[in-house]
């Protein structure tokens, strides 16, 4: 195949551009260059700002791609601008959605496709809504040959996986757990959630790559595996050698504390329970399966992230926050009692 990414090296996309390059495609990349030196040299780059429409125009005047994905879009305008960019140059356009745009609050917790689409929580996920909108209308009245993918919480080795951390990523939560310090498991922990290892989710996008039965459809690319929060965050104390020192704290009252924008991202998303029926991808990828338990993922993670300091990113900031928030839950406990 001879495809096009925009973006191909975040943690969803970097899988996927690595397999197709060891399987051989022919793989061209328009980013900013991160991550860029841990692909393959047979990828090629397009050097140039995609927010730069007419010097992508140029670079790809001519060109035409079996597939075209973009990672990076988040807002109708840039499909607006993709669209007006690829119309006619790709058999098949990729967009990356998001299954917290699956109705909140949910009125079944087993989600397919079909699920309506509707989040009064997270502007984020209105976004992706409004980007799904426009692509399929496209499809209908000008035939552009589009795909729509749904990932829920897909991870990689170079950062562990959690649910309430702060802005710089959930290293500190992990610092917190092997300083003994408790950490904040959002809800009682029992809620469900799903985990993906982005390899096992490389699998199922490059099976919906140039694949016919795919366009004009939405497909959600998940693990088959189900979890509480107290088994990821049990899973995750135990791959760092530690007791799971765990508080739990309602998702309301952690999203009226401030400071961080728990409405979107648990209301809105991680305090839902969720189990993802993957029937339409199966189908449509005869022979897909996650294969990475949640566990052994999370064990690549710590590991990898303890061997490479530079992702061992502190945040003094939401470590204050924590000891605030439980220290107020403590209070409000002793008053009462």
């Amino acid at each position: 195949m001879k495809v096009l990414f925009i973006g191909g090296t975040g943690t969803i996309s970097m899988a996927i551009s690595k397999q197709l390059l060891q399987e051989g495609h022919e793989l061209f990349l328009i980013n900013r260059g991160t991550r860029s030196s841990e692909l393959p040299g047979n990828v090629k780059f397009l050097k140039a700002d995609i927010n730069d429409e007419a010097a992508v125009a140029s670079l790809i005047d001519g060109m035409n791609f079996d597939v075209v994905a973009d990672f990076i879009a988040f807002v109708p305008s840039s499909l607006e601008r993709d669209f007006r960019l690829f119309e006619g140059k790709t058999k098949q356009f990729i967009f990356i959605s998001s299954a917290s745009a699956y109705q909140k609050p949910l009125s079944d917790y087993r989600i397919t496709e079909g699920t309506p689409l509707s989040n009064p929580f997270w502007q984020y996920s209105r976004d992706k809504i409004a980007c799904e909108d426009f692509l399929m209308k496209k499809y209908r009245e000008n035939g552009f040959p589009i795909t729509i993918v749904r990932p829920s919480h897909t991870y990689d080795e170079r950062s562990i996986p959690l649910g309430v951390h702060g802005n710089k990523g959930s290293w500190q939560v992990a610092k917190r757990m092997l300083e003994g310090k408790p950490v904040i498991i959002q809800g009682d922990g029992t809620s469900l959630w799903t985990m993906t290892r982005n390899s096992d989710f490389a699998k199922g996008f490059i099976g919906l790559m140039n694949n016919v039965h795919a366009i004009g459809e939405a497909v959600q690319i998940t693990s088959d595996e189900t979890l509480t929060w107290n088994q990821i965050y049990k899973c995750i104390a135990d791959a760092l050698g530690v007791e799971l020192k765990a508080v739990h704290i309602s998702s309301e009252f952690l999203a009226a504390c401030g400071n961080y924008d728990f409405t979107g991202s648990l209301l809105g998303d991680k305090s839902n329970s969720v189990v993802f029926d993957n029937s339409k991808l199966k189908r449509l990828v005869p022979g897909f399966n996650a294969t990475t338990r949640f566990d052994q993922g999370a064990a690549q993670a710590v590991k990898y992230v303890l061997q490479h300091p530079e992702l061992q990113i502190e945040d003094s900031e939401f470590d204050i926050w924590c000891d605030k928030v439980i220290g107020a839950l403590d209070s409000a406990l002793k008053a009462i009692l």
